[in-house]
């Protein structure tokens, strides 16, 4: 019996993820409603249990976590308050002394019926969240007149931990005529439930902390004595709002187990940010792009670990290909883009070290205490390609120097930068993504000079295409930088060629494919087998 390729494999395991998470998603939006006669009693909400009952939310702000009425100060109060009706306010949030002093800040809500006191009562919901935050700031410098981009905040000399505050404050209520069994109530929904001694569990308030991001922070004005922030209220399903809880508590997992503020900030705001609609089509890119990721990995270290010859592919570009992708992981790495990006980015650096080697066909021995480099003689089809290759290189240097040159030197004069390093990397990567691909060009001019495309790695190549587009998706989505976001688009441009090459070559069977094998030559090892 034949057993599944490793191909086969991945596709039927990632197909049977894919359904898997469906079902799940389905199952948080249609949760198993309460059947009496089979679950004893059921716990309904009070909101369309008890439909006359009004209800009144109030926000206070104060320094400690634990409320004081005594010392908190009444922000605003939402009378007759309508569950159904979205809320957009804008507030003004007074400061203590304390918090101007680089302390801490605090929001408390309490939502409560009406005639009941809000401190007291037994259905009385209290909901407490940060205000503020202690952060560094990140400064950048213009190199030449060492000033900097923050000169007109006060940020302090020692860039130490200053207060920051976030201007919006979300709140939610599950709105939905949902009835559950006593013994079988959503388990992301608990923390929030309170029950009354009707057996009606009260409105399920929910004080959005998972849409909140770092760089929305804003660093506390020292001269003001109040700031403003958006208020939002708007009903929530609970299939989001479980699903908010079960991404709330990925989160923390992921934090403890080493990711950085910057790489969970962007992951939510993948969440946050992006239309439902649009996160369900992402959720489904993201994995066939890891897919076709580990896909072309494999193909593409399958290819050039059969390749013995150099014929017919571009040295000039397997090198700055290599140095390219190092130059982007520094560029990445030093811009704290989100890990979802910079991992492949590193993965991809290793193996185009390796291509190098293997395009210099060189041998690394040991003799004695001495490192010996030897490399292989070229035949005369790989000088060919040489010659082809110097000469494209050569057309596309007179543009590409002077060009580079040109936008480092205004880099310098008008760009901040946090360092002499940052304006380095940054000239650089500037220079392989908005010219960087003239230097895939030599191999389209090989290509040109041979009418063959019989020798590149189509399969790795088609992965890699395919991830292209899904690139194009991402570039949208996740937070990245603009020229990062640029270079996606650059190489469909790139494809596209390469796919008119294909059409405009036929494959000749008499030329070495892309693992130096002929079709012919496959035949005639085939009849003597037979």
């Amino acid at each position: 019996m034949r057993l599944l390729s490793l191909n086969t494999f991945l596709f039927v395991a990632t197909g049977i993820y894919v359904v898997h998470s469906v079902w799940t998603l389905y199952s948080l939006w249609n949760p198993e409603q309460c059947n009496p006669g089979q679950h004893g009693f059921c716990l309904n909400s009070i909101i369309h249990q008890k439909p006359e009952m009004k209800w009144k939310l109030k926000l206070y702000s104060q320094t400690s976590r634990k409320f004081q009425a005594a010392e908190a100060s009444l922000v605003k109060t939402w009378r007759n308050f309508n569950f159904s009706q979205t809320i957009v306010e804008t507030l003004e949030i007074p400061l203590p002394e304390s918090t101007l002093s680089n302390g801490s800040l605090y929001y408390h809500l309490f939502l409560h019926p009406h005639g009941e006191s809000a401190f007291s009562s037994s259905s009385s919901i209290r909901r407490v969240i940060s205000a503020t935050k202690h952060a560094i700031p990140v400064t950048y410098f213009n190199l030449l007149q060492g000033k900097s981009s923050d000169d007109d905040e006060d940020v302090g000399d020692d860039m130490v931990p200053v207060t920051h505050w976030y201007p919006k404050l979300s709140t939610n209520v599950m709105n939905q005529p949902l009835s559950f069994a006593h013994n079988a109530f959503p388990a992301e929904l608990v923390n929030l439930a309170q029950i009354d001694s009707s057996r009606n569990y009260l409105p399920l308030f929910y004080v959005d902390g998972f849409s909140r991001l770092d760089r929305h922070l804003r660093i506390l004005p020292k001269e003001s004595t109040n700031i403003s922030i958006q208020f939002k209220y708007e009903p929530i399903s609970a299939g989001k709002l479980r699903l908010w809880f079960i991404c709330t508590q990925s989160m923390q997992l992921l934090k403890k187990a080493g990711l950085s503020d910057k790489d969970i900030d962007e992951t939510k705001s993948i969440f946050t940010e992006t239309n439902f609609y649009l996160l369900g089509l992402t959720f489904i890119v993201t994995i066939f792009h890891m897919l076709f990721d580990v896909l072309a990995f494999k193909n593409d270290i399958k290819y050039w670990k059969g390749r013995e010859t150099m014929t017919g592919l571009s040295f000039n570009t397997v090198v700055y290909r290599c140095i390219s992708s190092i130059i982007i992981f520094l560029y990445l790495y030093d811009s704290k883009t989100s890990l979802l990006v910079l991992a492949p980015a590193g993965i991809g650096s290793v193996i185009e070290v390796w291509k190098v080697k293997k395009a210099l066909k060189l041998n690394i021995s040991l003799e004695g205490w001495k490192i010996k480099f030897t490399c292989k003689s070229q035949s005369e089809a790989e000088k060919s390609t040489i010659s082809y290759d110097q000469q494209a290189f050569t057309y596309l240097s007179y543009a590409l120097y002077p060009l580079c040159i040109a936008g480092a030197v205004y880099s310098l004069f008008y760009t901040p930068h946090k360092s002499l390093y940052s304006w380095i990397v940054q000239s650089l990567v500037n220079g392989v993504y908005v010219f960087g691909f003239l230097f895939m060009l030599p191999q389209l001019f090989i290509n040109y000079k041979l009418k063959s495309v019989a020798h590149l790695p189509w399969r790795a190549f088609m992965y890699k295409a395919f991830n292209t587009f899904i690139d194009d998706v991402f570039a949208f989505i996740i937070e990245m930088p603009t020229s990062h976001r640029i270079a996606c688009f650059r190489d469909d441009i790139i494809f596209f060629c390469y796919l008119y090459q294909l059409w405009l070559y036929p494959v000749d069977k008499s030329r070495p494919n892309e693992y130096g094998m002929s079709y012919e030559h496959e035949e005639e090892i085939k009849a003597k087998q037979e």
